[in-house]
């Protein structure tokens, strides 16, 4: 296996754009090279299978779509209140529909899982880890609600950056006078998230 880190990046990126665009059938190493713009041949350098490269895409979105830490410490000045919660999901949203690929991606890795017994146990295992990590961060923090409300949480806010991503005409106007994505961000913590 080729060992150049900034290549073998490169080359995940490109995965991720053509995950994203062509779906799983569509993510040959042949389209990664091109939308690499490298020589054909170089992925196959770089990644053992397909299912190495959907595992190292997987891992690249995680950090991709994450908090940056900066924006995370600023937000976490604030009262450990609904209020907060609320903040962190408009961050949430403006990460995923800033790197609108990037979640597409996550996607297709989600229903190619449903295919592959491997890639099923990892991907399980990364999302269920995300979870419990979310779980965990809402008690350390100190925030309204337990582990039951950020499991609510997240099944609401899959939804709504589901729709959101893509099919956003679905939501629009659904709630009269409501805002997408951003007021029902904040309807569906209120709905979800205690007040104290």
């Amino acid at each position: 296996m080729a060992g150049n880190p900034e290549r073998r990046a490169a080359l995940v990126d490109a995965g991720i754009e053509v995950l994203a665009r062509e779906g799983a059938r569509g993510l040959t190493f042949r389209a990664v090279d091109a939308e690499a713009g490298v020589p054909v041949g170089t992925a196959s350098n770089y990644f053992t299978a397909r299912d190495d490269l959907l595992r190292q895409i997987d891992d690249r979105l995680h950090l991709r779509l994450a908090p940056d830490p900066d924006v995370l410490d600023e937000l976490m000045k604030a009262p450990k209140d609904r209020a907060l919660v609320v903040a962190l999901m408009h961050d949430l949203i403006n990460r995923v529909t800033r790197d609108r690929t990037g979640y597409l991606a996550l996607l297709e890795l989600r229903l190619e899982a449903t295919r592959r017994p491997g890639l099923r146990e990892s991907y399980t295992k990364s999302v269920r880890g995300d979870l419990e990590d979310g779980m965990r961060f809402h008690r350390e923090a100190g925030l309204p609600g337990g582990d039951e409300t950020v499991a609510v949480l997240y099944l609401a806010m899959l939804g709504l950056i589901i729709e959101h991503l893509t099919l956003p005409g679905v939501l629009e106007g659904v709630l009269p006078g409501v805002g997408v994505p951003e007021g029902l961000v904040e309807r569906i913590v209120r709905v979800v998230v205690p007040e104290d």
